[in-house]
């Protein structure tokens, strides 16, 4: 998928994927990863997410990786942070606060980005890749990843052929082929997101699940 793609999506404000709250699933579910304060999490793909600054308010320090750098710079205006901005390889890092957000290709974030991570939380980075790149996103997650981090994974699932995505399809099945060589994928809650995804039911869409797994490595 090109990248550009996300840039003009930002660059044009044609961004119905930001929610303007707290995800409902991110409180509900978020304890039972059992987190101490101050564990760091990854949140790939964040946007300028408010889901961040939840996590953030649990004592977590929070480790985000976005391909446009409006989003990020968004980000820490709308928070009213001052970030320190600094290049690493292909990439940039901003950091203010308990945030730090690796800004460019998350298939380019380098071993030391995560090594500290405790937990994952996914709400919009693995809908909004194409099957093939899901692959891949899964192995980077697993070779970046330590071992022992859990994940709370936010998927969607549609009728197939109603839209082109993002975001795309995923349901279980996908979801088992993705991650049940590696993970223990339990399967928190499944909703009727269709109400919450007005932009979604625009283009089509008639049925929409969304469901929250919690992975374990195994």
């Amino acid at each position: 998928m090109d990248p550009n793609f996300w840039i003009e999506r930002w660059k044009n404000a044609e961004i119905g994927f930001h929610r303007e709250k707290v995800h409902d699933f991110l409180p509900r579910y978020w304890a039972s990863l059992g987190l101490a304060a101050g564990s760091a999490v990854f949140v790939p793909l964040c946007g300028k997410s408010y889901d961040m600054v939840w996590l953030a308010a649990q004592g977590h320090r929070v480790i985000g990786c976005e391909l446009s750098p409006l989003a990020v710079d968004a980000f820490f205006r709308e928070q009213d942070l001052v970030a320190d901005v600094r290049p690493e390889g292909a990439l940039a890092v901003w950091s203010a606060g308990p945030f730090t957000i690796w800004c460019g290709d998350i298939f380019e974030l380098p071993q030391e980005a995560l090594r500290d991570v405790a937990a994952v939380y996914d709400r919009a980075a693995l809908v909004a890749f194409p099957p093939s790149l899901q692959v891949r996103y899964a192995e980077t997650l697993l070779t970046l990843l330590p071992p022992e981090a859990p994940m709370l994974l936010v998927s969607l699932a549609y009728p197939d052929g109603q839209i082109n995505g993002p975001p795309f399809s995923t349901p279980l099945a996908q979801v088992d082929a993705l991650f049940a060589d590696t993970h223990d994928i339990a399967l928190a809650e499944t909703r009727d997101g269709l109400d919450e995804s007005q932009n979604l039911k625009a283009r089509g869409v008639t049925s929409l699940d969304e469901t929250a797994y919690i992975l374990k490595r195994t």
